[in-house]
């Protein structure tokens, strides 16, 4: 990288905008274009916020500034590292976020259901939330942020996933009502239920994973991939979720692409799919009536 010249922030952003679209890198995790990544990962390596006023870009940097930010952009050019993995944190609902390849890089948008608390979904305040799948945690933190007396259980398979999610506990300083459990879907919460479940499960099908861009091979897979058609958790989750639900309880689940699978599967099912306003697809809401009605449906699909 022949970046001698560049001594500003601005320089550094200016001149990643112009890499970035030469090289055909992919924007999808966090930012969808070259000027907000270029912007977040240079403000990012050298500690500055993302809404810094612009005249702050024309400041000189000192050397090692210089150096770990050209570090940095060479990383994310060649070996094409998300920049929330190059900078150690994302973030989410507007809360920062500890995240590396343990987990997936926070960008749900249940994000936009958890600010606006639900409305009008939600009849009363959740006491108890699962982010089932949790990752990094974000969707239960942030549950944990809007509704400040429920308890809230972040369950995931993966130990490694709980020593990050555990780590963003402590960090927002919420160990006393927020914690996590290890397991399998439902499988380490025998007779515990819940006002609200939401889940930004592994659903990626088979199809779209073997052509997903070389930035999502950084995250674990554990985390993307789920079967042919995405949604070998899914079904085990759908045939269980009645059970793990309060008698007002809502299930939330994030699927993406493999809607179409879903609503293939489930012919029956009456799911209503929500809407964003800053983008997003392929969250779907039920009941605990509805969890209760197809129960013997859902679970006859379990592979």
């Amino acid at each position: 990288m022949t970046t001698s010249r560049l001594r500003s922030l601005r320089d550094h952003i200016r001149w990643a905008v112009s890499r970035f679209h030469g090289e055909e890198l992919f924007f999808g995790h966090g930012t969808d274009n070259a000027w907000d990544e270029a912007r977040q990962l240079v403000l990012g390596a050298v500690h500055l916020p993302w809404e810094i006023a612009d005249s702050y870009l024309d400041c000189h940097l000192e050397v090692e500034e210089v150096e770990h930010i050209q570090a940095l952009l060479k990383r994310r050019i060649e070996e094409r590292v998300p920049t929330a993995y190059l900078l150690g944190e994302a973030m989410f609902c507007g809360l920062p976020f500890i995240v590396d390849e343990r987990v997936l890089v926070p960008r749900s948008p249940i994000g936009e259901l958890i600010e606006q608390r639900f409305v009008p979904w939600l009849g009363a305040d959740p006491l108890r939330i699962l982010d089932l799948c949790t990752g990094s945690g974000c969707i239960g933190i942030a549950c944990a942020y809007e509704f400040p007396n429920a308890e809230v259980v972040l369950g995931d398979l993966s130990y490694e996933a709980l020593e990050v999610a555990n780590q963003n506990i402590e960090r927002h300083g919420l160990d006393e009502r927020v914690y996590t459990v290890q397991g399998d879907g439902f499988e380490g919460l025998p007779n515990q239920r819940f006002d609200l479940i939401v889940s930004n499960p592994p659903y990626v099908d088979a199809e779209d994973f073997a052509d997903m861009p070389a930035e999502y091979q950084h995250e674990p897979e554990l985390g993307l991939a789920c079967g042919d058609d995405g949604l070998n958790l899914v079904r085990r989750m759908l045939a269980e979720a009645a059970d793990h639900l309060t008698d007002k309880g809502l299930l939330i689940i994030e699927v993406g692409n493999s809607q179409v699978h879903v609503e293939a599967l489930y012919p029956e099912v009456d799911f209503a799919w929500l809407e964003f306003n800053n983008g997003g697809h392929g969250v779907f809401m039920l009941s605990v009536e509805q969890c209760r009605a197809h129960q013997a449906l859902f679970a006859s699909r379990v592979l």
